[in-house]
Parts: C-alpha cells; sequence; structure tokens
C-alpha cells in the first residue's frame, strides 16, 4: 500500500475527474474509482448519457490501471435531492440541486460508501481548495472562471476532511492538456450541463411529467395582460426568452423579462429593459443556512457574496438573526431570485450560505 493511503476518486467520465484520478494516482496515492448511477434513466436515445459515461470512466480507469466500481444511489437521490426539487419548484421557486446534491450525494451517500469500502479520502473533479488551519477551510479555486465553491457551500467539517480536490491549483485549458498528453480520449469531451445527473432535457417536458401545468395571466406590474404563461414553474425571474409575448401593442420595441411570479394570483409580472428597477434589489432575506467552520464570522460582518455561480463577487453586510440571515449588498443585484442560494465569501475563503427566500 502507497505511503499517502487509499482515496476513492468519483469517475464521471469527463475530463476533470479523469485528470483528478491521474494526478493523484502520480502524487503517490493507492488510488480506486467510483461510477455513480444517481438517476434511473428513461433509456431515450436523445438524453441517455449514462452508459456513455460509464464507457468513458471504464477507458481512463483501464488506462490508469486502476479499479472501477459502480454504485446506485438514485434512490437516494430520488428522496433526498429531487422530490426537494419538486416542492421547491411547485412553491414558485428555482432550486438549485447541484448544492443539495453535492451535500446528500457526493459529500455525503458516495463519502459513506467509500469510507465502508476501506478508503481514507474522496476525491472529486471540482475546482476548489481546501487548507487545514484550525479545521478544514474552503477556499476558491485558482480558476476563478471554474470555480465550484458556490455548489459546495455546504459542506460541513466531516465531509471535507475526507475529501481532495485535485483541480484547485489548475485551470481547465491546462486540464484538458494535461489529458491529451495522457492519452485519455475525453480530453475534449464537453462540460456536462443541465440538472445535476439527470443531464441535458428539454426542462418544460421533464417538469411536466412530474408537476401539473397551471397556466395563467402575463401582465404588466400595472396589470395590463400582455398574454397566457404555461405554469409559473417554468419561468425564473429575470429570464427573457419563451415568453412568447413578441411585440405589444402601444410599447416600444425592448424585450420584456420575468420580474415577478405572484403565486396566489397564479400571474407572471413583466417588465421592458434588462434594466427595469423592478429587476434589482439591495437586499435579501436568507434561510436554512450553513457555515462551513460551525459557526458565522459574527452576529454581524461585511463580506463578499453571489446569488449565482460565476456572479462577479459583492460587497455587502450580513446580519444573522437567530436562522435567518439578512444581506445588504453596496450596489444593486439583478434578477435575485427565491429557491438560488446566496453564497459568502471572505477573500478567498468561502464562508457557507443559505437559501434565498
Amino acid at each position: 500500500m502507497n505511503s499517502k493511503g487509499k482515496v476513492i476518486i468519483g469517475l464521471s467520465g469527463g475530463v476533470d475527474s479523469a485528470v483528478a484520478a491521474l494526478l493523484l494516482k502520480n502524487q503517490g496515492w493507492e488510488v480506486e474509482a467510483l461510477f455513480m448511477k444517481n438517476w434511473e434513466e428513461d433509456d431515450t436515445a436523445e438524453y441517455c448519457s449514462a452508459a456513455l459515461d460509464l464507457a468513458d470512466a471504464r477507458c481512463v480507469a483501464d488506462k490508469l490501471d486502476i479499479p472501477l466500481h459502480t454504485m446506485n444511489f438514485s434512490a437516494e437521490y430520488w428522496e433526498r435531492v429531487f422530490q426537494y426539487f419538486l416542492q421547491e419548484y411547485q412553491a414558485g421557486r428555482t432550486p438549485n440541486p447541484d448544492v443539495l446534491c453535492n451535500r446528500e450525494i457526493k459529500f455525503k451517500a458516495f463519502l459513506h460508501h467509500a469510507l465502508a469500502m476501506g478508503a481514507d479520502h474522496i476525491a472529486t473533479g471540482h475546482y476548489a481548495r481546501i487548507s487545514y488551519n484550525s479545521g478544514c477551510h474552503l477556499l476558491r479555486a485558482a480558476d476563478d472562471n471554474k470555480d465550484q465553491t458556490y455548489f459546495l457551500y455546504m459542506l460541513g467539517q466531516p465531509a471535507l476532511k475526507h475529501s481532495l480536490f485535485p483541480l484547485g491549483e489548475l485551470t481547465k485549458p491546462e486540464v484538458r492538456e494535461i489529458a491529451r498528453q495522457a492519452g485519455f480520449e475525453n480530453h475534449e469531451k464537453k462540460d456536462s450541463t443541465g440538472i445535476c445527473f439527470i443531464g441535458e432535457r428539454r426542462f418544460k417536458d421533464f417538469l411536466a411529467t412530474y408537476l401539473p401545468a397551471n397556466p395563467g395571466e402575463i401582465q404588466t406590474p400595472e396589470g395590463k395582460v400582455l398574454g397566457r404563461h404555461e405554469g409559473l414553474m417554468y419561468y425564473t425571474l429575470g429570464q427573457r426568452q419563451g415568453l412568447g409575448i413578441g411585440g405589444v401593442a402601444g410599447a416600444d420595441e425592448a424585450p420584456w423579462f420575468v420580474a415577478a411570479k405572484e403565486l396566489e394570483r397564479n400571474v407572471l409580472v413583466v417588465v421592458q429593459g434588462h434594466d427595469h428597477p423592478l429587476l434589482f434589489s439591495r437586499t435579501l432575506e436568507a434561510e436554512q443556512l450553513h457555515w462551513i467552520t460551525g459557526t458565522p464570522p459574527a452576529r454581524r460582518f461585511h463580506c463578499q457574496a453571489r446569488c449565482r455561480h460565476r456572479q462577479a463577487l459583492q460587497d455587502c453586510e450580513v446580519r444573522i438573526d437567530n436562522d435567518s440571515m439578512h444581506v445588504s449588498f453596496a450596489s444593486p443585484q439583478r434578477a435575485i431570485t427565491p429557491g438560488q442560494s446566496v453564497v459568502l465569501y471572505q477573500d478567498q475563503e468561502c464562508l457557507g450560505g443559505g437559501v434565498i427566500r
């Protein structure tokens, strides 16, 4: 056995986890891989990617001469992630399943399974870093464009203590070049998008198979009816595409954007112009708070925050009140969306965050 210990890497079939596995092996770890299946596919050719991803993962494992295990976490995913996902949409919010998926599946179900298999650590292809100084601290990745700490803010000390992020110091082009030099066939494979583990689907069709559509009116803030929406769950704040209202008599040609979803009246409120005042807010309230070190820095403090992945960090003041959090931004923020997460930072460190109420 190697002196560094045993690590099981979540091998997805993508280039990031492939290079992470290679780096770990080169660093002297005893590396094994695990391919997770977390969704029972409908096996339609258009969407069924799990079999292709597994084939890509096998190619990488064979190339590296490491064992590849497979595990089906579909039941856990359904119970811990997908049911919450549906409840949030039904309540008119826009959830972020990747955040919950990381906490409940990759860094809980997978971690527990790996430790039971005798691993000392798990590893993933996430772009993030961990520092060990009076506990575990989650740091932003060196590649700001790929930093994934926004999706990892719900991790706690037990998960981080047993986790490795080998790509934290690398950029995406560097990762692809390492994969190319290693002879990995997936070195140019495009990044996965879409719902965590469910993949790229026609979102409206997919959601409609689980939730009944409830059409209603599209109105201006003044109450003028512009058309019909297909169901509030299909829209998110700030959205421009897919409104189907086109030109409106008596209005200028500026595009329309979703400004609000009024659940009780089942009305979609839209405004004209990307920078309409109703699309902006200086404050938000958040709940389901999580702090990576276990506690917030203070009851009131200044830091930076982002309300969506890849948003530039925004200066703000945070006030903690029991189980909720009030965030005041230095400048107005566009399309703050209930159900999404606000994630807080002090320079390089991700402090934690909460779900926007």
